[in-house]
């Protein structure tokens, strides 16, 4: 049966190919539940290939210089922006996420491939005067294979984006597509095989139990980099423990706080919190700020503010560019977000706009949730406590600091936070004793590359975004010359 997208093989070795069983698996338009692409069905024997082609073309790629590979990662880069249109456009519809939005994804990608690429000059060791006739240092050398698991939420931005650390660092890579949205991702093989050397990245696709398992017990993959849930992260510590000594970038899930003080501007609080919680990517991203802890002072006044502006968010095609929500990415995650509104009632929450299938023909088939607030949130209901990963904001009512931060910490999460107010010292108070990664204050969602992403607790393990990115890409050496 013909397809909007067709048939998007894998990429091993420089060469496109279907899996060696010869099994395929179908892409589903999550606003229209049509089946619109195909992707091969990997195993692990395709996992096998890859690994293999990758270690061998990893030899000749890390006796390239810094600037060498600098400069490739920097043409990958301007090849996704040349594609944009295209990308976009199948990503829209693979995913749920609105084309509005997914353009930015682009310029992202970009960024962080440029920045990385512009960083390879400080893979520095040390010198250490450790005696006085001899000469002591230390040097970074890449790991040499890397496995690297995409998530559905973001998967292109994911694929290119964390492409680049790996790379200037003289690894090279096989990457796994998610599941549910794996297209866009032999887009990314279509322009690394324009730009770089056969096996210097390799796509497979599959099931993560089959596909994703093989990857990190690989012996010849050293080095992991997942984004995702904290069950699969778990599974994956676990798989990796029972193959080797592995070195694991875990990006994990989030149930981020956010705490409004009495100072803050009501209006600027509820803009934020709405922003915050991502409703334009159907709540679907980790950093997504879904618990708002009000002070009682603020309260009324901000959650009115918060429910009409939810209410006018425009659900509609993920290709018109005035859509301002699409659906949840699969049906499996549709039945998973639409739990908590039976939950949420049941144990008492107020259901303040949302909270059911939006009507209308154009939302009879489809992933469709209304963006959903609750209000009279409290720590003990699941609506609290669970990560959504989809468009449901918690508000909650809070009086005492001590209180505030005893909830914002009451979890096995810390992933980011949002402190807002106007006084310095509540502020730092607040921060210093906030157990997440991340910390806003007075702004919401934006990642500002550089400074570094990761959560604390079971929110994930190593840093992003940042130089420490690079050398995680790396083991060190010491060298002792005897004179």
């Amino acid at each position: 049966m013909a397809t909007k997208f067709g048939d998007k093989l894998m990429y091993i070795g420089g060469e496109f190919c279907e899996s060696e069983s010869g099994e395929w698996m179908d892409s589903v338009n999550p606003a229209t539940e049509e089946v619109h692409g195909r992707v091969p069905k990997g195993t692990a024997g395709d996992v096998d290939r890859a690994v293999k082609a990758a270690a061998a073309a990893q030899i000749e790629w890390r006796q390239k210089s810094v600037w060498e590979r600098g400069a490739l990662i920097r043409k990958l880069a301007d090849a996704i922006i040349a594609r944009t249109d295209e990308i976009v456009e199948l990503e829209a519809a693979d995913t749920g996420n609105t084309i509005a939005s997914l353009s930015n994804d682009m310029m992202l990608a970009k960024g962080y491939l440029t920045m990385m690429a512009g960083l390879g000059i400080e893979m520095k060791g040390d010198t250490v005067p450790a005696t006085a006739e001899n000469i002591h240092f230390t040097m970074r050398e890449p790991y040499g294979v890397v496995g690297r698991i995409v998530p559905f939420n973001h998967p292109f931005l994911f694929a290119a984006a964390h492409l680049a650390a790996p790379l200037i660092a003289g690894n090279a890579v096989v990457l796994k597509s998610p599941d549910q949205s794996p297209l866009s991702a032999t887009l990314m093989a279509e322009i690394c095989h324009e730009v770089l050397p056969p096996g210097i990245v390799n796509i497979v696709h599959g099931e993560g139990l089959v596909v994703g398992d093989a990857i990190v017990r690989h012996p010849l993959v050293p080095r992991i980099g997942f984004t995702g849930s904290v069950p699969t992260g778990l599974a994956i510590q676990r798989a990796a423990a029972e193959t080797g000594i592995k070195h694991l970038s875990l990006e994990l899930g989030g149930k981020n706080p956010f705490i409004a003080f009495p100072d803050a501007d009501p209006d600027a609080v509820a803009k934020a919190a709405v922003g915050g919680m991502n409703f334009n990517w159907s709540g679907q991203s980790c950093g997504s700020t879904s618990r708002l802890m009000l002070h009682e002072s603020l309260y009324d006044e901000v959650v009115e503010k918060i429910v009409a502006a939810v209410s006018s968010i425009k659900l509609g095609d993920p290709l018109d560019h005035s859509s301002g929500m699409g659906p949840v990415n699969s049906a499996g995650h549709y039945r998973h977000v639409t739990s908590f509104f039976e939950s949420s009632e049941k144990d008492g929450a107020t259901l303040l706009t949302g909270g059911k299938r939006p009507e209308g023909k154009q939302f009879e088939k489809g992933y469709w949730v209304e963006p959903t607030v609750y209000g009279d949130v409290t720590m003990d209901m699941r609506v609290a406590r669970e990560e959504i990963f989809g468009p449901i904001l918690s508000i909650m009512k809070w009086s005492d600091t001590d209180e505030v931060i005893d909830m914002a910490n009451d979890l096995d999460l810390g992933l980011t936070a949002a402190v807002w107010t106007n006084d310095l010292n509540t502020a730092m108070n607040t921060i210093r004793r906030l157990e997440s990664g991340l910390v806003w204050v007075n702004g919401t969602g934006r990642h500002y590359m550089g400074t570094g992403f990761m959560g604390w607790k079971n929110s994930g393990l190593g840093r992003e975004e940042c130089l420490e990115e690079v050398h995680s890409y790396t083991r060190s050496k010491s060298v002792h010359i005897i004179l």
